[in-house]
């Protein structure tokens, strides 16, 4: 099942908060992730604070995003 991401908000220790087209709220933890490649200049967090809505997606200044599918898939109901 493919949902656009239509809201997202920073919140603390790496987490978002996403809405998604049906008006489902999920939280997504970062935190595994800033290891890997170009999300490591996300502990920056400026840089990760900067994240927004994207067409259907989200991405952050560095140009780094994440697919809405993944994204679904591994948060958890807010």
């Amino acid at each position: 099942m493919y949902l656009a991401i239509t809201d997202v908000k920073p919140l603390k220790n790496y987490q978002l908060l996403l809405t998604f087209e049906n008006n489902e709220k999920k939280i997504f933890d970062m935190k595994p992730y800033l290891d890997k490649g170009i999300f490591s200049e996300l502990k920056d967090e400026k840089k990760f604070r900067s994240v927004r809505v994207s067409f259907d997606s989200i991405e952050w200044c560095n140009q780094a995003d994440l697919d809405p599918e993944f994204l679904y898939d591994k948060s958890k109901a807010a």
